[in-house]
């Protein structure tokens, strides 16, 4: 099995370290390509036996397994570059949540789905979100699922969510770091504490609240419950956060799912227009 990358940026390079990492491919079994040519160099510098394609065409046709890490404007470009390639056969994996599967399928013989990753699968951890095209058999659902099972809780969801479900594992650890940043700024403000024993507090406590949560038996409300005592000092903290940040992530929301419809249309418009 040779697994193939277009597109070594963020997410993508994230994958393959990811991958590499935790045993699923060894950097003999990737080549990967990206516009940049050097930045594919420099994983191929870190990690000898990586494969540096000069096309996206050497990817699709070195490849069983192609992801495709491009940001939503340079998708259909690169689709137009490879479909004369693509097999039946091969498998195709978009990490690009505003390109639907019915985009991919319309113009790719193969085997499709979509995989949303987070940043939390670089340390082997968090989701990743699966959505599976029609071709896809039971079987290899299974498969691609396994492999991600290698650097995260793989998690079937409805294209219908994607959205949503992208905002819950993808975002938020963004969303997360900026609360806990805002809470260690006012910290150090407030009684002079260094910023660096601020930070490794939050962040450890953010570690043990994590796993409180996935293997603890605790769910937030529970936890919440957990640690505040009637009219003790945790209960107070928590009346100021339900006073001042009421209806912050209803707003947050609103305006993620409004700047993913204005993606999804762009993208529509691309794969609509005649060639």
């Amino acid at each position: 099995m040779k697994a193939g990358f277009i597109g070594t940026g963020s997410m993508g390079s994230i994958l393959i370290e990811a991958f590499i990492h935790s045993g699923a491919f060894n950097p003999e079994q990737i080549i990967a390509g990206n516009r940049t040519i050097h930045k594919v160099e420099m994983l191929a510098e870190r990690y000898p036996g990586l494969q540096v394609a000069r096309s996206n065409r050497e990817v699709v046709q070195e490849s069983d397994l192609i992801f495709l890490c491009v940001k939503p404007s340079e998708f259909k470009k690169v689709i137009d570059e490879i479909k004369e390639d693509v097999l039946p056969s091969q498998f195709v994996v978009s990490i690009t949540s505003p390109v639907l599967i019915k985009h991919l399928e319309g113009l790719l013989p193969a085997k499709i789905s979509k995989v949303i990753p987070s940043i939390t699968n670089y340390v082997l951890s968090g989701a990743t979100l699966c959505i599976h095209g029609n071709r896809m058999q039971p079987e290899d659902k299974e498969w691609l699922e396994n492999l991600f099972a290698h650097i995260s809780s793989p998690i079937s969801v409805s294209e219908n969510y994607t959205r949503i479900s992208s905002d819950l594992s993808s975002c938020g650890p963004a969303f997360l770091a900026n609360f806990l940043q805002s809470f260690i700024d006012a910290a150090v403000e407030a009684t002079g504490i260094s910023n660096e024993e601020a930070t490794m507090l939050a962040s450890e406590m953010t570690l043990g609240t994590g796993k409180l949560l996935t293997t603890g038996g605790f769910n937030p409300i529970s936890l919440q419950k957990r640690v505040s005592v009637p009219g003790g000092i945790t209960e107070e903290g928590l009346r100021i956060l339900e006073e001042e940040l009421a209806g912050v992530f209803s707003r947050v929301i609103l305006a993620t799912h409004s700047k993913y419809e204005e993606d999804l249309e762009k993208a529509e418009h691309r794969f609509t227009l005649k060639q």
